[in-house]
């Protein structure tokens, strides 16, 4: 048992050297599962996520959902999740900006606006997952629409850099800020995950490996996954994983990020 211990982590270590720059953050998530037949089962489950390096708490959230095995290779499934964003908004001058062009000290890529706070979104999702098994590995393809709206909101603390009474620029910002709304927004993404696993007879550790895609219209970012599950007993186990969070888009000033994940998993 020793040496195949050993054996999952030496698979697990690459990902995490490989991780040079771009932030750190950490994944605390407890799940629940109900199953209520052979077909049918529930899901709860409470996260929370950090960023900068794990100093600064991201995100907390809570998911519900249902799932319906349709035969013994595909399931369905449909849930809600709520969201309570920790929020960071910048936007940076550029070349098109008129007071660049002006001898006032501003240059491209000063900072123009910023803004920290906490807000709430909601998200519905629903997916089928299909699996198939290849002796002790199990691969699945997961495929989930998911829809997320973000309510109109209204921060009294957003800070302008440039001062247009004085003319000039400002790098701590102006007075205590000043009161803007963001309004409501809505994102549709199809969620394409591609999974496999190891699973060993009498062996307590699951290894798992994978890689997922989020589409709108284009590519909005990558993530790709790698860990392990270990089963204490029958009704409970531990997940522990490291990912890397690749991003196309600059959509809500998300970053490419590294995570370490722990999950605690229960079921009924």
């Amino acid at each position: 048992m020793k040496t195949k211990i050993l054996v999952l982590a030496l698979m697990v270590m690459p990902l995490g050297a490989a991780a040079q720059s771009d932030d750190w953050g950490s994944i605390l998530s407890v799940e629940v599962e109900k199953k209520i037949d052979k077909k049918f089962s529930l899901d709860f489950e409470a996260e929370m996520r950090t960023r900068d390096d794990m100093e600064t708490v991201d995100r907390w959230s809570g998911e519900v959902s249902a799932s319906y095995k349709l035969t013994s290779w595909l399931k369905a499934s449909a849930g809600y999740t709520f969201l309570y964003d920790n929020n960071e908004k910048y936007s940076y001058y550029d070349a098109d900006d008129d007071v660049v062009k002006r001898d006032i000290g501003i240059k491209i890529g000063d900072l123009k606006r910023s803004a920290e706070y906490w807000g709430i979104r909601h998200r519905f999702q629903v997916s089928l997952n299909g699996s198939y098994k290849l002796g002790k590995v199990g691969l699945s393809l997961r495929e989930r629409l998911q829809y997320t709206y973000r309510p109109e909101h209204t921060i009294d603390q957003r800070y302008i850099y440039y001062d247009e009474d004085e003319d000039e620029y400002v790098p701590e910002g102006i007075g205590d800020g000043t009161e803007h709304t963001y309004k409501s927004k809505s994102k549709t993404v199809l969620r394409s995950r591609l999974q496999a696993e190891y699973k060993e007879k009498n062996f307590p550790i699951t290894p798992f490996g994978s890689v997922e895609l989020f589409n709108d219209m284009d590519l909005q970012k990558i993530r790709y996954t790698a860990g392990f599950d270990y089963k204490l007993n029958k009704k409970n186990s531990l997940s522990l994983y490291y990912r890397y969070q690749h991003v196309n888009s600059d959509d809500d000033n998300e970053t490419n990020r590294h995570f370490i994940g722990l999950g605690y998993t229960v079921k009924f």
